[in-house]
C-alpha cells in the first residue's frame, strides 16, 4: 500500500465492485430476454451469438468492477500491475472461450441448415475450436510477458516427431477433410460401400465416419478406409431417385390391357403413399420372353432412399389385387419332367454287411 486505507477508499472500492455486480446482473437478465426472442427466429445463428454474450458481458462487468476497486484502493504500482494483469488474462480467457463457442456454433448451424443433412460434421467444428483456443492461449502467454517464439520453435520440432508417431491418425484426419472438401459425402447422405456396409452418414469427425444403418445400428468406418473404398452415394447429385421393380404376366395376357392397368396402379400409388413422387411419370417397359411369362420393368420414383421399401410394399399389394380383379394372371414357373420307359437301376439298401465290391440293385423293365 502507498498509504493507509481510509474509509473513503473502501467506499469507492465497494461502489465500483457493486456497480460491476449490478451491471452483470442486469445484463444477464437482458440477455436472457433476448435469448427467448432469438429462439423465435428461423435463423439459429442469433441464438449462438446471444449465448456467447451471456458469457462475456457479465464477466466483463465483474472484471471492470474489480479493476475500478483496484484503482480506488491505494495499491502499490507492482500490486496494481499484477491485478490488472490477472484481470486482463481473465478477460482474454472468457473472450477466447466465448469466441470458440460462437465460431463452432455458427459452423454447426450452417452444417445442419443444409438440405438433407441430419447431423454435423464435427471434424471442422473440433479443428476450429482447437485453433481458437490455441490462439487465445498464445495471447495469454504474450500478456504474461512469456515469449512465444521459443515455444513455437519447440512445437515445430516436436510436431515432426508427433506426426511420425501418429501417421494413421493424421491419415484419417486429412482423409476426413478431403472427403468433406470434395463434397462426395456429407452428413445425412445414404451410402453403400463395396464391402457391404450401408446407411445414413451421421457424423464425420477427425478420425472416423459414423454410419447409421436402417436397423438403427451404428457402423464406425475409419476415414482412410472410406476414402479408399468404392462407394455409392444414393443422395447425390440429388436425393430423389428411381427404383426398378420386375413383374411378369402370362403369354395369353393382353399387353395393352396390362400396361393400362399397371399405369393406373402406379399413378394411384404415387399420389397416395408418403415418400412417393406424385409428378413422377408412370413408366413400363416390356423386355423379356421368359420361360413361363412375359417380363417387364416398372419404374417408380421415390423422394428418398428409405422410402422405396414402403412404396414397393404398397405397390405390390395394390398391383396383385388389381390383377386379380382384372383377370390378369401372374404365372408360376412350371417344369415338365418326361420319363422314358427303359432300364433304370435303383440302388437298394441292405441291413446286412456286404462283401467288398458287391453291389445291390433292382432292375426295372
Amino acid at each position: 500500500m502507498n498509504r493507509d486505507v481510509t474509509l473513503h477508499d473502501l467506499v469507492l472500492a465497494g461502489i465500483a465492485l457493486a456497480a460491476g455486480l449490478v451491471v452483470a446482473f442486469l445484463s444477464r437478465g437482458l440477455l436472457r430476454w433476448l435469448a427467448k426472442h432469438a429462439k423465435r427466429t428461423r435463423w439459429s445463428g442469433d441464438d449462438v451469438m446471444v449465448d456467447a454474450l451471456r458469457s462475456i458481458v457479465p464477466w466483463g462487468a465483474i472484471a471492470a468492477g474489480l479493476a475500478g476497486a483496484g484503482v480506488a484502493l491505494p495499491l502499490t504500482r507492482t500490486v496494481q500491475h499484477h491485478v490488472n494483469q490477472i484481470l486482463t488474462v481473465w478477460l482474454i480467457i472468457v473472450i477466447t472461450v466465448s469466441a470458440a463457442r460462437v465460431v463452432t456454433g455458427l459452423m454447426r448451424t450452417i452444417t445442419q441448415s443444409r438440405s438433407g443433412v441430419a447431423g454435423g460434421a464435427t471434424i471442422f467444428v473440433n479443428i476450429t475450436r482447437v485453433l481458437v483456443l490455441a490462439i487465445g492461449f498464445l495471447v495469454v502467454l504474450q500478456t504474461l510477458g512469456i515469449s512465444i517464439a521459443p515455444l513455437l520453435t519447440a512445437l515445430g520440432v516436436g510436431g515432426l516427431a508427433v506426426a511420425l508417431a501418429l501417421q494413421d491418425t493424421l491419415a484419417n484426419l486429412f482423409a476426413g477433410i478431403h472427403i468433406l472438401a470434395s463434397k462426395t459425402v456429407q452428413p445425412g447422405d445414404y451410402i453403400q460401400l463395396s464391402s457391404g456396409e450401408e446407411g445414413y452418414v451421421v457424423d464425420i469427425n477427425w478420425r472416423q465416419t459414423t454410419v447409421r444403418q436402417l436397423s438403427n445400428n451404428l457402423v464406425v468406418i475409419p476415414n482412410g478406409e472410406l476414402a479408399k473404398s468404392n462407394m455409392t452415394n444414393y443422395t447425390r447429385p440429388e436425393q430423389k431417385l428411381t427404383i426398378l421393380l420386375q413383374v411378369g404376366v402370362s403369354y395369353d395376357s393382353d399387353l395393352d390391357h396390362v400396361e393400362r392397368v399397371t399405369t393406373e396402379v402406379i399413378t394411384e400409388t404415387m399420389k397416395e403413399i408418403t415418400g412417393a413422387l406424385p409428378d413422377h411419370e408412370a413408366a413400363i417397359r416390356f423386355h423379356t420372353f421368359g420361360d413361363s411369362r412375359i417380363g417387364f420393368t416398372v419404374i417408380l420414383g421415390v423422394g428418398e432412399f428409405s422410402d422405396q421399401f414402403r412404396i414397393k410394399h404398397e405397390f405390390i399389394k395394390r398391383l396383385h389385387r388389381r390383377y386379380r380383379d382384372e383377370g390378369i394372371r401372374i404365372p408360376s414357373p412350371v417344369r415338365t419332367v418326361a420319363l422314358q420307359q427303359g432300364n433304370v437301376v435303383i440302388p437298394q439298401q441292405r441291413t446286412a454287411e456286404r462283401e467288398p465290391g458287391e453291389a445291390d440293385s433292382v432292375r426295372l423293365d
